[in-house]
């Protein structure tokens, strides 16, 4: 199994609909949403592309946003894994 760890921008939360698109992949096993992390569980990966598209919504202005990170990893490996981070929201 292979998480993604997405961390949420500061002032901002996944929409619902973003949740139910991703619920209906069937790659994806399960969602959670805990604090700001949306953690979102893989059955498994192989060598094709997939892209994942959450939806944020900005719920409080905040200066100086600052990047977050995305982290990807097996679940019954969580030392070996790939950060990335990300610091907008394409319109």
């Amino acid at each position: 199994m292979v998480i993604i760890e997405v961390s949420l921008l500061s002032g901002f939360v996944m929409t619902s609909r973003s949740r139910m698109l991703l619920e209906n992949r069937t790659i994806v096993k399960k969602i959670e949403v805990k604090a700001n992390v949306v953690y979102i569980y893989l059955e498994k990966l192989n060598d094709e592309s997939q892209t994942f598209i959450l939806q944020l919504e900005q719920v409080i202005q905040v200066k100086n946003l600052k990047p977050a990170s995305i982290k990807i990893y097996d679940y019954y490996q969580p030392g070996g894994f790939q950060i990335s981070s990300y610091s907008g929201v394409g319109g």
